[in-house]
């Protein structure tokens, strides 16, 4: 069993910026970020393999967001930049036990993590 414990979570100015890290306790596949806001579905984030050679994101933050991954300390990262207020949301880790692929389906991941709030205010 892997646990994934958020970080980095806060409040924001919009245009602002938040780094989110996610530490595991055990060796990972690939690893994605998801969020959800209130009153809507969870939504994929972004997405990245193991080797940090594929990375895969939502079209609304290409380009603001960067996800990266120490494999030595097990730990992925969500670097948000350019924040808007509809980056508002609850932004959970998650974690593929078994895949060297990335996926968006909330469902090929087997662990994840408490969540983190971002609230970026206009």
């Amino acid at each position: 069993q892997v646990q994934l414990v958020e970080s980095g979570g806060g409040l924001v100015q919009a245009g602002g910026s938040l780094r989110l890290s996610c530490a595991a306790s055990g060796r990972t596949f690939s690893m994605a970020w998801f969020r959800q806001a209130p009153g809507k579905e969870r939504e994929f984030v972004a997405a990245i393999s193991w080797s940090a050679g594929t990375t895969d994101y939502i079209g609304s933050v290409k380009g603001r967001f960067t996800i990266s991954r120490d494999n030595a300390k097990n730990t992925v990262y969500l670097q948000m930049n350019s924040l808007k207020p509809e980056d508002t949301a609850v932004y959970y880790c998650a974690a593929d036990s078994k895949s060297f692929s990335v996926y968006r389906v909330p469902g090929q991941y087997d662990y994840w993590g408490q969540g983190t709030q971002v609230t970026v205010s206009s």
